[in-house]
């Protein structure tokens, strides 16, 4: 008699313990949902743009410097949380040598200089493909460095141009990709015309990380005033 309670007992554990199984699974998928569900209306969270440092003797990896041919250089804050894939173009381009010898084709007084094109037209560029619009909320102020692109918002390629004010009529139609932290009176300096008769010239690119000495233009040469013919019939001296 005591066995069969035993195994009566026993069979009651077993139906209690496989229903309480089929209820666990029976709720997962729910359970699953319901975090799916909350997830999806959880809002995403906000895109943060580091603000510009204009200490020049932070984060050199992310200073473009420009040697120009006016004599002075320009440093300028590259800013990978705006635009990391325009700014990991600049940095290729820069450490290829690419800029280097390139002039600012395109100045106009109390708007922009522009420069990238190795062809000095403006409708030249680099063999790498072109990029995808990056535009973002930043504004477009003076020093403002932002890509240059053609009737396609994703045409952007090497060249880019500097606003000399601010344009706000530019925001979220040019990705903006940075800001001049040093030698803004060279930028200003940058002589005008579309194209310039005498254009100045990127002497040198670099990455500030890479050290480079600033490029200077070498002299130019010393003109000779002309002979005259007194001075050639004139009678030698002692």
């Amino acid at each position: 008699m005591l066995n069969r309670l035993l195994a009566a007992g026993a069979l009651c554990a077993l139906a209690l313990a496989s229903a309480a199984s089929a209820q666990d699974e029976a709720a997962a998928p729910v359970a699953a949902t319901e975090s799916v569900a909350a997830a999806a209306e959880a809002p995403a969270a906000p895109r943060v743009y580091a603000p510009v440092d204009f200490n020049i003797a932070n984060d050199p990896e992310n200073i473009l410097l420009l040697d120009l041919s006016n004599g002075q250089r320009v440093a300028i804050r590259l800013m990978p949380s705006w635009a990391p894939n325009h700014v990991e173009r600049i940095k290729t381009l820069t450490r290829e040598g690419f800029y280097n010898g390139v002039k600012f084709h395109r100045v106009i007084e109390g708007f922009m200089a522009q420069t990238g094109d190795p062809t000095g037209t403006g409708r030249g560029g680099s063999s790498l493909p072109d990029l995808k619009a990056e535009f973002n909320p930043m504004p477009h102020l003076r020093g403002t460095i932002s890509m240059a692109h053609a009737a396609s918002d994703d045409s952007a390629n090497s060249q880019f141009f500097i606003t000399f004010y601010p344009r706000f009529s530019l925001d979220r139609k040019y990705t903006n990709f940075g800001r001049v932290i040093a030698g803004m009176d060279a930028v200003d300096a940058i002589n005008r015309g579309e194209p310039p008769a005498e254009p100045t010239v990127v002497l040198q690119a670099s990455i500030a990380a890479d050290g480079k000495p600033q490029a200077v233009a070498p002299p130019a040469p010393a003109i000779e005033s002309p002979v005259s013919v007194d001075e050639l019939n004139a009678p030698l001296t002692q």
